[in-house]
Parts: structure tokens; C-alpha cells; sequence
């Protein structure tokens, strides 16, 4: 009798025990839940059997009777103290509006934290959790995902008791102590390793981390993954399913601004945690009756690792960035379109150009119908002098070498102060007023050093590549460079800016966190004077340790108040062309560091698929309209992609195609090609120009008609990259200087190439090559023997095509690739494939 009632104390214990707790475990986590007073609270949670962060599983539930207010909760300043944001820049203020109400900043409605009341273990890889309250009612389902094993994923369904405004956060798994924070991303708007208390710089600019626990809003999300790195260097991140979040072109219209998904690197409580809230508090679709429910799906992913490797997660495995390639397909190739935009450029009516008298000098330009201040419809502006340099020399247009080039140079003399004083050498402004005679800049009454790096040392630099002994050119180079070292400070960096007239530094609420130190190098390797290398790697060292090791970086665009943008992608390719000149590694490691940062400026969401939308009466499938691949001009809480979206100018594609072969990483020539390939649906059919704003969907060249030398720019850079990679270093052409502003993209055509050994120089000739497929894309070169052509011919997508080739008096072909003689007219390429022709 005695054993038997042994034995049933120890069963009912035994019993007792389970009860108390519930866990999840396979071979790479552990998640232990236990019973207390409270609820059911996460008590352990382990990676690779290490101990991750504080253990929490606390739930939020926000809920407001009322519709929260839709106006600023609270007023911020700069560190300067001056009111933010500046009346001046106009741009900003209606999206820092948003950005600062209630349920922005989340502090609106009342928050309900919880730990469920029940909980039963389904199965070993199954726990379902359930709590209710005169509120609402929770059913919380967890499960180990089959495929990824550090994935945990959870099906929240919410059924609503009360009439009124509803938003689920993401349960807290783990929360992050502040010291055991090595990094945290929000993609899209900062990253970074410390917590900034100046919210104008954390929060606009991206510079460290918001001390607040605001909500991020899908528009400027690039990916659906914010993520914390613990210093024991395990990553770990919230990721929505896929398709929970708003669609930008819902149908028939725009739809990017509505908030249907939120995202934050911490809780309600302003503790680490990443958390998704879904619907939005105040959004339409929070707003629910008695017996409605709410029902999403994320998945808790941890792995061992930096950030980025979790980023390509969820990019990849997750929202099948990779495998969307597949939709992709030109109905125009690339290099047509450089030779319809080449017709664009050489007409003066179409491409809008002006030849103006400054002061005795005729100058020429571009119209710019964008905004400048001051200007009266008058601006006038150049984009891409490599470009410019490069399609005059390889096409020998004669339109181009004589009515274009001259005019254009005198521009760029006239851009420059000669005159003796604080600004010798500098460029007096990147647009030039007609009415008024003046160059300025784009926002204000300044001179920036980084204009001078632009619009005097890369503009100058790549016309000397075409021009090496333009003796004039040398010294207006130099005298740019010498003022470069004498604006530098003693630490290597530089001001923003310099007011005109007080000469007296500007912005000095943020610093120059940019490539002017890129200046330097293109003076060094024109010239050869060391002292110019010694201060670009005086101004790269501070570039390092204070962009690129903390994540922080400020933009190039006057009208968005300097908001990071694809000056961060140049940076990248700055670092990587000093490490050419230095074979210093560090230069290399800091490039590839700050272009997998510039990943996230990319948007991975929503997924593309074959879904009809009406674009402006026309019919589209859902990928040809896209975002996912396009980057920012600039994203964040005050850039131009809040309304706008991504843009079309895919300057870091043959940048990304070179991290790749540099890397391994596969993400950055998937997001290179993603850019690149299938985006007919927003080019002019009548110049073959782009628009620049994804929004405005097809308007062609619009304001901007000097945005097609870029665009013939970026385009190139692309190809020949691809070129290079794909023949595995056989096929080579040496790169100029980056393009101001816009991006990386760098200056081709100066200089004679390798194919296969054999030494050859860039040449465009319409017509000499035609192919009826467009998803295959043409280079031409000629030997410098003047004995041989060459054809390089380019798969665009990941599938084996095959084309119609015709050449223009074309005897003996060889395929370089094979050895064998050409005779067929129809040419086969495998995926993304590479033949190489000679033509004898």
C-alpha cells in the first residue's frame, strides 16, 4: 500500500512538473517557457546552447477607443538648438509631421502588457498559448520552422471584445540589455552600435540608434527586418510573413504612403527587442467591432553572426528576393536604350540644351526644371562629364565633339573660382542661373567642400583621362586640390558647408559625413603629387572611423537637408578605388563594409508577382511596376522616398557587381540585376530616357533631362562589370573617377581594354550589330591594330536564350570563349552567359 501511493506522489509530480513548463527545441534553439504568478514567461532561450539576451515573451496589445491624433506629440531641436525642422526646407516638414505624432512616436492609445494564461504543448516542435480579458481574447501558436532552424514562427489571432482601435506588437522574446548591444539595423533608416539621445540626428538622419521606441512606416522599409547583434555576436530579428504590409500600386493607383505595418527596434517599453506591430493604432484597418479578429504571422530568426548575414535571410529565404529574378525580362536592351539616348542627347530641342554668355564665355547646359532656390525656370545644369567625354570619344559624334564638348567645358571653367580669396579653386555652385548670371547651389547662398570634390576634381579628372595634356585643366585641378588640403582640418575631416558671404561654417549641427575625401585621390592620380595622397588617406582614415564604423553618414542633396542617400554607395567605391591605389586593407574592408550597409537602402518587399495592375490606362503585371531592387535617391524618416519611392538611376549596379566578384555575396549582383533588368515600364518609348521617381511611373526624362547621361553612365559601368565578372577577368576596361552625386558609377572609354588578351578600345556604331532578342545585350570594341572588332554579348536573365544576331560586314567570326569559327546567324547564351566575338 505504501508503494503504491510512492509511486502516485511521484506520477502527480511528475505531471506537475510538465505542467509548469512548455519549451520548443531542435538543433540549433531552445525556448523554455515556465508558469509564474504573471503567465507564461519565456525562462530560457538558447542558440547553438548559449544563453541569447534576457529571456521576456511578454505580449502588447495597443488599444484606443478614439482615433489618436494625427499632429506632432512633441517638438524636437537640433544640438545647436535651433527649432527642427528648418522652415527652409520644405520637403521635410510634412513628413517630420508624420513622423512625430502619437502613434509615430508610440506613445498613443493604452498599452496592455501580458503574459498568456494558458498554454499546451501540441507537439515537441508545436506550443500554443491563450490569454483573455474583458478586452479581447489571444490565441498564439509557435512552432520550429521545418527548413531554417533558427527560425521560430508564431500565428497570433486576436478576437476584439470592445468597439475601437486595435495594434498587436510582436511578442518580446528577448529583450537586449543596452551594454550587450553590439549593432542594430532598421533597413531603410539607420543602423548603427550606440544609442543617440539627439533624436534629429537618430531619428532624420540615421546616426545611431533612437533612444524612443518609434514605429517605422513599410514606405521607406526596405526590408521587413529589423535586427539586433549581441556582442556575443548572435543576431537575432522580427520578419513578417510575406504579404503582410501595404502594396504601393494597389490595382490601379498609389497606394505607397498608407501604413498598414509597423516596424521598431524596441518594445513599448523602450526596451531592445525588435517588434512588428500589425494593424497600425489609427490606421483603417485597426479599427474593429465586437467579435472582429486580427490575425498575422512573423517568424523570431536568430543566427550566429553580423546583421547582414540575417538580412540575406530574410531577403532570400524568406521574401524569395532571389528566385523573383526569374519574372524579370527586357522588352528593350540596355545598350539600345544608350543608343536611342545617344539620339536624345544629340538633339538640343529634345534634350533641352542651352548654350548661354557668361561674362564674355559661352557656356552650355541643361535645362533643370527642379527646384533650386532662386531659380526662375532658368537653372542650368551638367550631369555626367564622363559620360559626356566617353560616348563623344567612342561614337565619334561630331555633334557631340563640337556643338556639346566645348560648351560644356566652358561651363566647367566658369563653375570655378579663379580669383584670388577664400574660395580660389572652389565651385561656386552646381547650377548656373541664366537670368540672374550666378552660379549657386541647390538650397542656399553657400559653397560646400564636397561640391568641390565634385563639380571642379571628378568633373575635371575624368575630362583629363580623355584629355591628359590639358595644361589648363591640370592647374584649375590643382588649384581645386590645394584648396581641398587647406579647408581640411587637422583630424582629416571637413565642414558641410561655408557661407558666401560670412565665409563662416553651416550645418554644424551634423558633420560631413561623405566622400570629400575622394577629391584628393583623383588629384593624386592625375598629377602624382604624394601630398594629395597623404590628405585623401588623412580625410578616408576620419571617413572610417567616424561613417563607417559607427553607421553613420549624411547625404548630397541640398533640398533634402543632407538625408543619407546614394552618396553612401559612392563611398563604397571610394574606399575600393583607395585600396587600388594603396593596397592598404583596410580601405577594402571599410568598402565592403559600407556597401553591405548600403543593402539596406535597396527595397527587398513587397514580393513581385504576375498580378495585373492598370497603370495610367496601361495594363502591367505587378513585377514590371516593382520596387523590389530599385534604391532610395534618399529614404529615412525625411528623404524623398517617403513619397516618391525608389528611383530608376541604378548607379551602384556595376558597383554591386564588383562587391560580388570581390565578396562571394550573392546578394549584391541579385540586387545589381534586380535594378537593372525589366524596368521598360518607366522608359520614355520615344527617347528611351527613364524617369527618375519610381511614382511618376513613365514621364521619361521630365525635368531632369541631364539625367540621361547618367543613366548612359550607370549603364555602362553595369555591362562592363558584368563583362568582367562573367569572363572571369578576360574582359577588362580601366575605370575613371565616380560621377558626382548620384552614386558610383564610374567613367569608361580613355583608355584602351584587355578581351582575351587582345587590347581593344570602346566603340559605339548604330547598327553594326542588331539582335531580335532584348534580353541580349551588345559591347562593341575595336582592336588597336586596327586588324580586329569585337562583339561582347551579354545574357541579361537566368535562363539559356537564344537570338538573331546580324553584323555589319562581318567575315571571319571567332567565339573567344570556345576557339570555334562563327557561321550561324542565331547566337545561344546560357544564363546569364557570356560569348565573346572577333571579327577579323
Amino acid at each position: 500500500m505504501r508503494t503504491i501511493s510512492l509511486f502516485t506522489i511521484c506520477l502527480l509530480l511528475s505531471f506537475t512538473v510538465r505542467a509548469q513548463q512548455v519549451s520548443l527545441a531542435n538543433s540549433e534553439v531552445r525556448i523554455q517557457w515556465k508558469q509564474t504568478k504573471e503567465g507564461w514567461k519565456i525562462s530560457d532561450l538558447r542558440y547553438h546552447n548559449q544563453p541569447v539576451a534576457i529571456p521576456s515573451g511578454e505580449y502588447t496589445l495597443l488599444y484606443s477607443a478614439e482615433k489618436p491624433a494625427d499632429k506632432a506629440a512633441i517638438t524636437f531641436q537640433r544640438n545647436d538648438g535651433k527649432p527642427w525642422p528648418d522652415t527652409a526646407y520644405h520637403y521635410q516638414i510634412n513628413a517630420w509631421k508624420q513622423a512625430t505624432t502619437p502613434v509615430a512616436l508610440n506613445t498613443a492609445g493604452q498599452a496592455f502588457h501580458f503574459y498568456p494564461a494558458g498554454a499546451k504543448q501540441v507537439s515537441p516542435t508545436e506550443v500554443v498559448f491563450t490569454w483573455s480579458s474583458p478586452l479581447a481574447t489571444l490565441t498564439a501558436t509557435w512552432s520550429l520552422d521545418r527548413l531554417y532552424a533558427g527560425d521560430v514562427r508564431v500565428h497570433m489571432q486576436l478576437q476584439c471584445k470592445k468597439a475601437g482601435y486595435y495594434s498587436l506588437a510582436s511578442p518580446a522574446t528577448v529583450t537586449v540589455a543596452k551594454q550587450d548591444m553590439s549593432w542594430t539595423v532598421m533597413p531603410g533608416y539607420f543602423q548603427g552600435g550606440d544609442l543617440q539621445e539627439d533624436m534629429v540626428r537618430s531619428y532624420a538622419y540615421g546616426q545611431g540608434i533612437p533612444v524612443m521606441p518609434v514605429l517605422y512606416r513599410e514606405r521607406c522599409a526596405s526590408s521587413f527586418c529589423p535586427v539586433i547583434t549581441t556582442k556575443k555576436n548572435i543576431s537575432l530579428a522580427v520578419i513578417p510573413d510575406p504579404g503582410l504590409g501595404r502594396d504601393p500600386w494597389e490595382n490601379d493607383h498609389y497606394t505607397h504612403q498608407q501604413w498598414e505595418l509597423a516596424l521598431s527596434h524596441m518594445n513599448r517599453r523602450a526596451q531592445l527587442s525588435p517588434t512588428i506591430y500589425y494593424p497600425v493604432l489609427g490606421e483603417p484597418h485597426s479599427l474593429k467591432q465586437p467579435d472582429d479578429t486580427i490575425g498575422y504571422s512573423f517568424r523570431f530568426s536568430l543566427q550566429q553572426g553580423e546583421w547582414y548575414q540575417l538580412l540575406t535571410h530574410a531577403v532570400n529565404d524568406i521574401y524569395g528576393f532571389s528566385k523573383t529574378l526569374t519574372l524579370r525580362k527586357n522588352t528593350q536592351s540596355l545598350t539600345s536604350r544608350v543608343e536611342h539616348m545617344h539620339h536624345y542627347l544629340a538633339d538640343k530641342h529634345t534634350s533641352l540644351w542651352n548654350i548661354k554668355d557668361y561674362n564674355g564665355l559661352m557656356i552650355g547646359g541643361q535645362s533643370y526644371l527642379g527646384g533650386v532656390v532662386g531659380s526662375k525656370g532658368d537653372a542650368i545644369k551638367n550631369a555626367d562629364y564622363g559620360a559626356m567625354w566617353m560616348l563623344a570619344a567612342i561614337s565619334g559624334d561630331p555633334y557631340l565633339k563640337d556643338s556639346v564638348l566645348p560648351y560644356a567645358l566652358n561651363f566647367k571653367l566658369a563653375q570655378q573660382q579663379t580669383a584670388p580669396g577664400f574660395f580660389q579653386g572652389a565651385a561656386t555652385g552646381q547650377y548656373y542661373l541664366s537670368r540672374s548670371k550666378m552660379f549657386t547651389e541647390e538650397w542656399g547662398d553657400f559653397v560646400e567642400p564636397v561640391s568641390l570634390t565634385y563639380y571642379v576634381m571628378l568633373d575635371i579628372g575624368n575630362i583629363l583621362l580623355f584629355e591628359p595634356n590639358d595644361d589648363t585643366l591640370k592647374h584649375r585641378l590643382a588649384l581645386g586640390a590645394d584648396l581641398l588640403m587647406k579647408w581640411q582640418k587637422a583630424d582629416g575631416s571637413w565642414e558641410v558647408a561655408y557661407d558666401r558671404h560670412t565665409r563662416q561654417p553651416l550645418f554644424t549641427d551634423i558633420k560631413d559625413l561623405r566622400p570629400t575625401f575622394y577629391g584628393l585621390l583623383v588629384a593624386y592620380r592625375v598629377l602624382k603629387d604624394e601630398k594629395y595622397l597623404a590628405a585623401a588617406r588623412k580625410g578616408a582614415d576620419w571617413f572610417i572611423e567616424n561613417a563607417v564604423n559607427k553607421g553613420h553618414f549624411i547625404g548630397v542633396c541640398g533640398d533634402a537637408r543632407y538625408a543619407p542617400d546614394f552618396a553612401t554607395a559612392q563611398s563604397a567605391q571610394a574606399l575600393l578605388d583607395l585600396y587600388d591605389l594603396t593596397h592598404d586593407k583596410k580601405y577594402q574592408s571599410a568598402a565592403i563594409r559600407t556597401a553591405r550597409m548600403y543593402l539596406t537602402s535597396v527595397y527587398t518587399q513587397p514580393v513581385p508577382d504576375r498580378k495585373i495592375k492598370t497603370v495610367k490606362g496601361v495594363k502591367r503585371e505587378d513585377w514590371q511596376i516593382s520596387q523590389a531592387g530599385l534604391s532610395f535617391e534618399h529614404g529615412g524618416i525625411i528623404g524623398s522616398a517617403n513619397g516618391a519611392g525608389p528611383i530608376m538611376l541604378c548607379s551602384h549596379a556595376g558597383m554591386f557587381v564588383r562587391m560580388f566578384q570581390l565578396t562571394g555575396d550573392s546578394i549584391f549582383v541579385q540586387m545589381a540585376r534586380a535594378a537593372a533588368i525589366g524596368r521598360d515600364a518607366f522608359v520614355d518609348p520615344a527617347t528611351s530616357v527613364a524617369t527618375y521617381y519610381w511614382n511618376a511611373m513613365n514621364k521619361g526624362a521630365g525635368p531632369y533631362p541631364h539625367h540621361a547621361w547618367w543613366q548612359i553612365g550607370w549603364i555602362t559601368d553595369y555591362l562592363l562589370s558584368e563583362a568582367t565578372l562573367r569572363s572571369n577577368g578576360k574582359v577588362t576596361f580601366p575605370r575613371g573617377f565616380v560621377t558626382p552625386k548620384v552614386g558610383p558609377h564610374e567613367s569608361y572609354g580613355f583608355a584602351p581594354g584587355k578581351i582575351f588578351g587582345y587590347e581593344a578600345n570602346l566603340w559605339q556604331e548604330e547598327g553594326f550589330v542588331t539582335c531580335d532578342n532584348p534580353n541580349i545585350e551588345y559591347i562593341l570594341a575595336k582592336g588597336t591594330d586596327g586588324k580586329r572588332k569585337f562583339v561582347i554579348l551579354l545574357n541579361d536573365i537566368g535562363t539559356p536564350v537564344k537570338g538573331r544576331l546580324e553584323i555589319k560586314n562581318a567575315a571571319g567570326i571567332t567565339d573567344l570563349v570556345t576557339g570555334a569559327g562563327v557561321n550561324a546567324p542565331e547566337v545561344a547564351l546560357d544564363g546569364y552567359g557570356i560569348k565573346v566575338l572577333m571579327i577579323q
